[in-house]
């Protein structure tokens, strides 16, 4: 009996001895997910959707006809060019972690390196969680792609397509790729570390392209005869179908950004429909109210201002936050897009500052409280009042690094080879002058 007693405890030692070794084995490699990867690919498809043609047309139906092209042009070179320096360095400069540790705040919490450098390293087999890295390397290439494009608004009809080329390739690197890697970079970014809250782009997207835009308009002056002469968009029917596009493109931008088909991403699709809805429905409303009449520019730039703002919070609001959030966003952007801008005098062609980057901050901020268990949501906050603190700070920092930067392209880009077009060119309009191709054939 003595002696089974000490082979029983003896194997019950042996047996705990062995517990740690399992409990705290390495966890296992990450292993293709082929649902995952379905669902990353479409909604990689989806986000390029948005700019091309999504975007395009819906900035191309609110400049005048003489200017359509233009438009549609840089939409569509930007998208070319931006390609070739996300393979050159882009990805590379955006998701390095070389010399990142969560704590240590270095160079590398702001930039990365150059390792992945024309994709070195990227293989078929190359993973990023549970789908191909060649896919991930995709995924962000179209957020690249379209947060320069978001700027071509705010500068539209004046602006010389050579000097935005130039432009866009030294605002996509100076600006938006730290950004980029400060909130996405993984542990040991700068934004990351301190906490900041951004599912899918809304201070690397669109308060980083808005504030740009602002800055733009700005140096490079008011088009002629802004704001005494009608300039009224030429086809809204374009600006519907722009603006249809990017609300079916945008569950590929948030929903895409749990990086897989998982119940994250189900959510960040349903409160992406809700916000949407609801902040089209809130700009309608008070435009009724307060111009006795509802338009369609209304509705379509209400329903862009609520994909704005939940972008950030996509990921961790409730549905109810989500309905608040967008007739918060509908309502404000009503305002900042007509009055605000009205009383400031600045020439924000297709308000990009009204709708992106106010949106864009409203929903940076909102994303704190929302993703408390307390007002419905999903995330880890507990302590709302803290993290709402962190989340100003996040923004305010991302308005200071893009205004700074982009007034600094912007002007040396003006003193070195222009800006703007001439008058006569202006006059003509930029199908014509730039490009000497007609939008319309009107013979």
């Amino acid at each position: 009996m003595r002696s089974d007693l000490r082979r029983y405890t003896s194997g019950a030692i042996t047996a705990l001895a062995l517990l740690p070794a399992v409990s705290f084995a390495q966890a296992p490699t990450p292993k293709l997910d082929s649902g995952d990867t379905a669902w990353m690919l479409t909604a990689t498809m989806l986000v390029l959707l948005m700019t091309i043609p999504g975007l395009a047309l819906f900035y191309g139906g609110m400049v005048r006809a003489k200017n359509l092209l233009s438009v549609l042009m840089q939409c569509f070179a930007i998208t070319a060019l931006v390609t070739v320096l996300w393979v050159a360095y882009g990805y590379s400069v955006a998701f390095d972690t070389t010399g990142m540790s969560a704590g240590t705040t270095n160079l590398h919490s702001f930039v990365g390196g150059f390792s992945h450098a024309m994709l070195a390293g990227l293989t078929p087999g190359s993973l990023y969680n549970t789908v191909p890295e060649a896919v991930f390397v995709m995924f962000q290439m179209t957020f690249a792609i379209i947060t320069p494009a978001l700027i071509v608004g705010a500068i539209a009809e004046r602006m010389k397509f050579s000097a935005l080329l130039v432009f866009t390739a030294l605002w996509f690197t100076i600006v938006y790729l730290p950004i980029a890697h400060m909130v996405w970079g993984g542990a040991g970014s700068f934004l990351g570390d301190l906490g900041v809250l951004d599912f899918a782009g809304g201070t690397v997207v669109h308060i980083n392209a808005g504030i740009a835009g602002l800055v733009g308009c700005l140096v490079i002056g008011k088009r002629r005869g802004y704001p005494n002469t009608p300039m009224p968009p030429h086809n809204l029917g374009y600006t519907l179908v722009g603006a249809s596009m990017l609300w079916l493109g945008w569950f590929g931008f948030n929903a895409g950004s749990a990086v897989a088909a998982n119940g994250s991403a189900g959510m960040a699709m349903l409160v992406t429909q809700i916000a949407t809805a609801a902040a089209a429905i809130g700009w309608t409303a008070v435009e009724w109210i307060t111009h006795r009449r509802p338009s369609v520019l209304g509705i379509a730039s209400g329903a862009v201002a609520g994909l704005v703002a939940i972008t950030p919070a996509a990921g961790t609001a409730g549905p109810g936050g989500a309905l608040v959030l967008g007739l918060a966003a509908g309502v404000i952007c009503f305002f900042c897009a007509t009055r605000l801008k009205r009383k400031l005098g600045y020439d924000d062609s297709l308000d990009v500052f009204g709708v992106h980057a106010i949106a864009g901050i409203v929903g940076a901020l909102l994303t704190g409280p929302l993703a408390a268990a307390t007002f419905g949501g999903f995330g880890t906050v507990t302590d709302v009042g803290l993290q709402l603190w962190i989340q100003f700070k996040g923004v305010a920092f991302t308005i200071v690094w893009s205004a700074v930067l982009s007034y600094a392209i912007f002007k040396g880009i003006a003193v070195t080879m222009g800006l703007r077009v001439d008058e006569e060119q202006e006059q003509v309009g930029l199908d014509i002058a730039l490009h000497e191709e007609r939008g319309y054939n009107l013979s």
